[in-house]
């Protein structure tokens, strides 16, 4: 049977322009090396055609809600559609941060300190019983949405008046919280592809923390491929990612991002299951390193749907 493969993006997330991109670059690859595939923005399309009008691969370029979170996955097994990346339990671990975090600290994987909170649990708490409650992790602080990505909706707290503003801009993406320590260090990500680990990426930015503007506006960030480790500490670092990945149940593809804090220890900080697929984006640029290039790397993904 010939491939028909549809790729999806754009959707309703935070993240759709990046999905959007993400999209149209693999699309383009697939193309110009003879695969039968279309681009199919999920925001004005119904996936439940897409058996009837043919196809029978699907290559999730979807971030964030919906596309990342096991939804879709779920939706897709139920069509008997085969796709790319990490199944319905894997990709819903993976997005929730909260869950994530506990299952890697029960596995002894180590993991940036931290609390939670939900909006219900901030509406009945005074300005007191609030500092009292992040007092034990000490500022700064970097205040994310359990279930967001592309660094959305995430502030550092550098002192106590400034908490309940970043609070408030976290709830409003998400009703639970993740307040964590501020780790000062070096940013890493390592992607895997199949069983393969590809060179880990130091990543060097102007912004306060690792930002959407950093990420995805800013001319001033840099990416450090190979990331500078010595060999040690590369295996240290791969051996901790390929671990995390493994006891959420990962598969296919997916980048782990990790930060190395002054005294050379290594904390998770979170998977991402359909990472961004430009020419520009972190598991390409990492690709390129162990010379597999970007039309490679599609093909690689889309082969490993089974």
């Amino acid at each position: 049977m010939v491939d028909k493969v549809a790729v999806l993006l754009g959707g309703n997330s935070s993240e759709r322009e990046i999905s959007l991109q993400s999209g149209q670059a693999i699309v383009n690859s697939l193309r110009k090396d003879g695969i039968n595939s279309d681009p199919i923005d999920v925001k004005n399309f119904s996936i439940i055609k897409l058996k009837e009008i043919g196809y029978n691969k699907v290559f999730i370029a979807l971030h964030g809600r919906g596309g990342e979170d096991g939804v879709l996955q779920r939706v897709l097994e139920f069509l008997k559609l085969p796709y790319t990346g990490s199944g319905v339990l894997a990709s819903s671990l993976s997005m929730d941060k909260l869950r994530t975090k506990k299952l890697w600290a029960n596995i002894g994987l180590s993991i940036v300190p931290y609390i939670t909170l939900n909006n219900k649990q901030l509406a009945m708490m005074s300005d007191t019983m609030l500092f009292k409650y992040i007092y034990h992790l000490y500022m700064p602080l970097i205040i994310k949405p359990n279930l967001e990505g592309s660094s959305i909706g995430i502030s550092k707290v550098t002192n106590f008046n400034q908490l309940r503003i970043a609070l408030k801009l976290a709830f409003h993406y998400d009703k639970n919280v993740l307040i964590e320590k501020w780790i000062n260090g070096s940013e890493y990500t390592v992607a895997i592809v199949g069983d393969q680990i590809l060179p880990s990426i130091r990543i060097k930015h102007m912004s306060t923390f690792y930002d959407y503007n950093a990420k995805y506006t800013s001319n001033n960030t840099k990416y450090f491929c190979p990331s500078g480790l010595e060999l040690k500490e590369e295996k240290k670092l791969n051996k901790l990612a390929l671990s995390a990945y493994k006891s959420v149940g990962c598969n296919g593809f997916g980048r782990v991002d990790i930060i190395r804090d002054n005294n050379g220890i290594f904390y998770l900080l979170e998977i991402n299951t359909a990472p961004g697929m430009t020419n520009h984006s972190l598991v390409p640029i990492a690709a390129k390193q162990a010379g597999i290039s970007f039309s490679q790397l599609v093909k690689k993904i889309l082969e490993l749907v089974k």
